[in-house]
């Protein structure tokens, strides 16, 4: 059953900002790509992680790469989120770091030993989550699902239920 829905989430992760395009102002943008960039302390070493779903919402499946981490160890993680099917590429990070005050990553770990702070704060000193840090436990497997929430003017509470979810992946995670 947990199998079901995680390849049922995984399959329907949301894939919009909240940003709309210039042409039609109710449209929000697609992400096709939500990318991780974690660098062990302090060996410094990157190490990428994608959600990639080229076509969008719907059509083929997404590709979810399986998070594999050493066991005890701090990883300094930057996001990105990209839209992948437009010429240039249009990065929607920047939209989120413009508008901080409205947006907020939550991770929350499903049989795996991660813990994740904040290293980034908006203008009213709330975290955002665009970077942070990572500390992993001993080893195990299990899921990290990463959620961004567009908070559109509502207090950042530390509630995952507050406002709208435009990004949640479930990523595979190996611990070892």
């Amino acid at each position: 059953m947990k199998t079901s829905i995680f390849l049922l989430l995984a399959g329907c992760a949301i894939l919009t900002s909240c940003e709309p395009n210039t042409d039609n102002p109710n449209e929000q943008e697609i992400v096709t790509t939500l990318r991780i960039t974690a660098t062990e302390v302090p060996v410094w070493t990157p190490l990428v992680f994608e959600f990639n779903d080229p076509d969008g919402d719907g059509g083929n499946a997404p590709t979810i790469d399986t998070l594999h981490l050493a066991a005890s160890t701090t990883y300094q993680v930057s996001l990105e989120l990209l839209n992948e099917s437009v010429s240039p590429v249009d990065t929607i990070t920047h939209e989120i770091e413009e508008e901080g005050t409205d947006h907020q990553f939550f991770f929350v770990p499903a049989g795996v030993s991660i813990t994740a702070s904040y290293d980034d704060q908006d203008s009213n000193g709330d975290p955002v989550g665009l970077h942070s840090t990572w500390t992993t436990g001993a080893a195990s497997s299990g899921t990290l699902r990463l959620t961004l929430k567009h908070l559109d003017g509502l207090p950042k509470d530390g509630n995952i239920n507050t406002g709208d979810t435009d990004i949640q992946v479930d990523f595979p995670v190996s611990i070892q």
